[in-house]
């Protein structure tokens, strides 16, 4: 069971708290972030900065994300609308059916 404190900040999760709020954003980048952020960088041609902090890296895979399109759902795993008699997609993009094949 979930107390009442834990309920009322679960809208307050730390995933989505701002980078610039991380109590450990002044850190350096992870080896992850430095990774990832080098591949983004040499996709989009811009600069590699290897002396970001981890709040700034995070940062500038967002915005690189948006120059390379990755990070974002492909065009093909988008939700789409369903025709009549169609299976529906769910939230995650997978087929559900409403009744069993085999009924």
């Amino acid at each position: 069971m979930t107390d009442k404190r834990t309920q009322q900040m679960a809208d307050q999760s730390n995933t989505e708290k701002p980078p610039e709020d991380w109590t450990t954003g002044d850190e350096p980048m992870t080896g992850a972030q430095r990774s990832y952020l080098k591949t983004l960088s040499e996709e989009a041609k811009a600069p590699f900065d290897e002396s970001l902090t981890k709040a700034q890296a995070s940062l500038r895979i967002d915005e690189l994300q948006q120059v390379t399109g990755r990070g974002q759902p492909r065009k093909d795993e988008r939700p789409h609308m369903a025709e009549a008699g169609d299976a529906e997609a769910d939230a995650h993009g997978a087929d559900v059916r409403g009744v069993s094949d085999r009924e």
